[in-house]
């Protein structure tokens, strides 16, 4: 897909087509990570905010699926190298 390089003040704009901009999830006042590779592309990436809810979820359904017993913790310990 073919865009345009406009001015805009000092600097150079890209519009995003809305195809594009519903393909990411972007929505307007959303930031995204520019990185330009050793082959010159441009690379645009969301910046995803972190979700401390969501983040905490996670870690409590991955702990409730690890076997933590007492006698797990003692082999860990007896095995531990110092």
């Amino acid at each position: 897909m073919r865009v345009l390089v406009a001015k805009w003040g000092n600097s150079l704009a890209v519009r995003l087509p809305v195809d594009c901009v519903k393909a990411a999830g972007l929505k307007e006042g959303d930031q995204v990570e520019a990185v330009v590779t050793p082959m010159g592309e441009i690379r645009l990436t969301p910046e995803q905010s972190f979700d401390k809810t969501a983040f905490l979820e996670r870690v409590g359904r991955l702990r409730a699926r690890l076997p933590m017993t007492q006698a797990t913790v003692e082999d860990l310990r007896r095995e531990e190298r110092y």
